[in-house]
């Protein structure tokens, strides 16, 4: 089964409007070329290097329009409604957990799609749901996070296995895909809210 046409889009846009919503933040990207360009290589920086991986022509941004669109929609909500959304705590991480979750396991059903085996698979899921954001910290000046203590990349990992495990034994895809996002999701907001991380390697 194809994840619905809609669900990648909207993965699309909350990756932008995280970028977007993450370059009004800085006083360096007041202007609205800063603003959408964080925006537009958040939303495709992930997606972009998986294909190009895969081998896959021509890339979903430039053959159908209307992933720029979505993106063009969500910096424009970061522009005419950044303070109704600022009003909502923690905001940006909210909508960045919802990015890498969708992105994850979208990122595995199209590299499984192709013939990839499911360990790269996983890997490759993975790469999807960070490397946008990791373009977007390094655009406004930021560590990015899978470089931090927080537990990121790894709760992207963690779904992207657990989608290739139920999918190995015969799941049915919608319980599959979901069952997925809500893993990554849960992970992030646990190790968030209790402060999980990963041992940090010492001297």
């Amino acid at each position: 089964m194809h994840i619905p046409y809609y669900v990648d889009l909207l993965g699309v846009f909350a990756f932008a409007l995280s970028g977007a919503l993450a370059a009004r933040g800085k006083k360096m990207y007041v202007d609205i070329f800063g603003v959408s360009l964080t925006g537009f290589i958040t939303a495709i920086g992930g997606g972009t290097l998986r294909d190009i991986i895969l081998d896959i022509h021509p890339l979903a941004w430039i053959r159908d329009g209307n992933y720029l669109i979505v993106i063009g929609a969500a910096v424009i909500t970061s522009v005419f409604f950044s303070r109704s959304i600022s009003k909502i705590p923690t905001t940006i991480f909210l909508v960045d957990t919802v990015g890498i979750s969708l992105y994850t396991i979208l990122g595995v059903q199209k590299s499984l799609a192709v013939g990839v085996n499911p360990i790269a698979a996983v890997i490759l899921g993975m790469v999807s749901a960070v490397f946008g954001g990791v373009i977007r910290d390094t655009l406004i000046n930021e560590i990015p996070i899978i470089f931090r203590k927080e537990i990121y990349a790894s709760a992207c990992l963690a779904g992207a296995f657990l989608y290739v495990l139920l999918n190995y034994f015969g799941v049915g895809p919608n319980l599959s895909f979901f069952s997925s996002i809500a893993l990554i999701v849960l992970i992030r907001l646990v190790a968030v809210k209790y402060k999980i991380a990963l041992p940090k390697i010492t001297d």
